[in-house]
């Protein structure tokens, strides 16, 4: 019954995301379309919606309610004073609210940098006011300042990384294989809240790939961006950050699974961010300067660029599970070696920006 309850959720998800977004395709052809004329920072030439990631909140919505009506009896929003499990997720809802409207705001208006960094900090406190929160000193204050710089990090980290078709889409799909897969070898299989929330977003990812993967038809948009990384931040810290938490085993061990599992993220940010700090701009302004738009430069069309990071996303969840079933049978001495493959990919991808630079 539980595998059919995941699949179910799974299904759904991929429903309603495909039926948000073409409803958004054939009803807001100019919505959600910011600066039109510029393609400064846009990989395209053409104009598209950057609605897409609307279907990420809609599925989120989708899977509350349907959870509220199949499984009445259990009060996802009360806080049961034994475990922190239900306050937890009513910070998901929130911090993800909020990420939500504050990406909306950014795509319509193009918010502030610093209300945006103010909004991301504010997510990252919620994590930590309801329960959630790295673990790995044990020192409140340290662990509580690591959430919250995980949170802005990785919300900041994926909105980069949306820079062409399918990239951050597959890169979220496989973290959060990763995450279910992860604590299921460490928990043991279930289909608790927590696993259908992520079996539903793996769903949405899929419906929004169908219409985001090269040529695509819409955009992610920040909406989009900062939902999902949000929500990925979230999950990453209870499945890949806490995993030596759970298993009782040294915390670099979990450092180094979550460094894994992002690597297609982390190397494409930590090489953008060293390029333009030589070049003195500012890391955080737009650009095809992305390890993505290098690939093109060196030959590769949009779609074998996907290719390329569909790889790196597959590599990244097979090692960083192999790790956590290592590290749920004791045995972390090895840990160590799997960081190869985030410095091979970095390596690889950073010395393909020297090599093959920006075009004019």
């Amino acid at each position: 019954m539980e595998p059919l309850k995941i699949i179910c959720f799974c299904i759904g998800g991929i429903i309603i995301s495909l039926i948000s977004n073409v409803f958004l395709l054939n009803f807001s052809k100019s919505l959600g379309i910011r600066n039109k004329n510029d393609v400064l920072v846009r990989w395209s030439n053409e104009s598209k919606p950057s609605l897409g990631g609307v279907s990420f909140f809609v599925v989120f919505l989708f899977f509350i309610l349907v959870h509220l009506i199949l499984f009445y009896d259990e009060n996802i929003f009360h806080n049961d004073l034994f475990t922190f499990s239900p306050f937890e997720f009513t910070g998901l809802v929130l911090a993800g609210t909020l990420a939500f409207s504050m990406g909306l705001a950014d795509d319509a208006y193009n918010t502030k940098p610093l209300i945006k960094l103010l909004v991301q900090i504010s997510c990252g406190i919620i994590f930590i006011l309801t329960g959630t929160k790295i673990d790995v000193t044990h020192i409140f204050a340290i662990d509580a300042a690591l959430t919250v710089l995980w949170v802005v990090i990785i919300m900041n980290s994926l909105n980069m990384l949306d820079n062409m078709d399918g990239i951050t889409g597959t890169t979220v799909f496989s973290i959060l294989l990763t995450c279910l897969l992860g604590g299921w070898i460490v928990s043991g299989f279930n289909a608790d809240i927590w696993t259908l929330s992520i079996a539903a977003m793996l769903g949405g990812i899929l419906g929004f790939l169908f219409l985001n993967v090269h040529p695509s038809k819409l955009f992610m948009g920040d909406a989009g961006s900062q939902f999902i990384g949000l929500f990925v931040s979230f999950f990453a810290i209870r499945n890949l950050w806490n995993v030596s938490s759970e298993t009782e085993t040294n915390a670099w061990a979990s450092i180094i699974v979550t460094l894994i599992a992002f690597t297609p993220a982390a190397a494409d940010t930590l090489t953008v961010v060293i390029n333009r700090l030589k070049k003195g701009k500012s890391p955080m302004v737009g650009g095809k300067d992305h390890t993505t738009h290098h690939l093109v430069y060196a030959g590769l069309n949009d779609i074998q660029v996907w290719y390329v990071f569909l790889g790196l996303g597959i590599g990244a969840t097979l090692l960083s599970l192999l790790m956590i079933y290592l590290i749920d049978l004791g045995i972390i001495l090895p840990i160590a070696f799997f960081s190869i493959y985030f410095l091979v990919t970095f390596y690889f991808l950073y010395r393909n920006t020297l090599k093959f630079p920006q075009k004019k």
